[in-house]
């Protein structure tokens, strides 16, 4: 079967394999919107995303692996608690309404942007020694969680925000925290992924083509990218961000006004 978009997913899937590897994210940020403007509903496109990032997740963390920059107690720790809540946004996200979700998801797209700004000045905090405000388990089940629930409900991986909160709650190093997040959002997509297939919503066609993308976009960010200045890599991430979110919510008034 030949999809007349099938060009587009592998391509979109490319660009989120690409920000996974560098940024230690899913990749749903883009994979979600770009579903939605093919004409797949946001539900569709949640649940699709999973399955894609889990692709994508798998080959960034095997990378990640064979360079030895793989901490799988670190990510069962975080991995763990993602597990559980993961379903419990997969079941909200069948409560929302179309419109609801992607006003939702467009929200949530414009607190990254803000984030991923956090996320660079706290760089300044892994020189120092690390302090732990609360209690460090309490800590790992608060950063897991949250990914879980971003995981099943908008389709995204969660490491937007697992970074910066491993990077404050838990005092890890930048780049400790990325390829730690990338090995949890595993756990949190392939959860997220077999809920949303008990509720019939995973288009497996279309989710392994942005996953093969995203296969092949992670391996060379895994490599290439931090090589790259962090400022431009920045500008551009949270300039494509809120160009997203503007879609994301100009879709969701068509969709209220229809």
């Amino acid at each position: 079967m030949i999809l007349p978009n099938s060009l587009t997913l592998s391509l979109g899937g490319l660009v989120a394999g690409i920000l996974a590897g560098f940024l230690g994210i899913g990749g749903g940020t883009v994979l979600v919107p770009l579903m939605v403007a093919l004409g797949y509903t946001p539900l569709q496109a949640v649940a699709t995303s999973s399955l894609a990032i889990a692709i994508t997740s798998i080959s960034g963390s095997i990378q990640n692996w064979r360079m030895g920059y793989f901490d799988s107690h670190r990510v069962l720790y975080l991995g763990l608690p993602a597990l559980f809540t993961a379903q419990i946004g997969v079941y909200l996200a069948s409560k929302f309404a179309s419109y609801q979700l992607l006003i939702a998801f467009g929200l949530l797209l414009l607190t990254n942007i803000y984030l991923v700004d956090l996320k660079k000045r706290l760089i300044n905090l892994t020189n120092r020694e690390p302090t732990h405000r609360i209690n460090p388990a309490i800590a790992r089940v608060c950063t897991g969680g949250a990914a879980g629930l971003l995981a099943g409900l908008f389709g995204v991986g969660g490491g937007v925000i697992m970074v910066p909160m491993q990077i404050l709650l838990l005092g890890e190093p930048i780049k400790i925290a990325i390829q730690t997040s990338l090995g949890v959002i595993i756990l949190t997509a392939i959860s997220a992924c077999l809920g949303h297939t008990l509720s019939n919503n995973v288009l497996f066609i279309q989710g392994t083509l942005l996953g093969i993308g995203g296969l092949l976009g992670v391996q060379f960010s895994t490599r290439i990218l931090p090589k790259l200045p962090d400022n431009t890599v920045s500008i551009v991430f949270r300039l494509t961000l809120g160009l997203l979110s503007l879609y994301v919510f100009w879709q969701a008034w068509q969709i209220l006004h229809s």
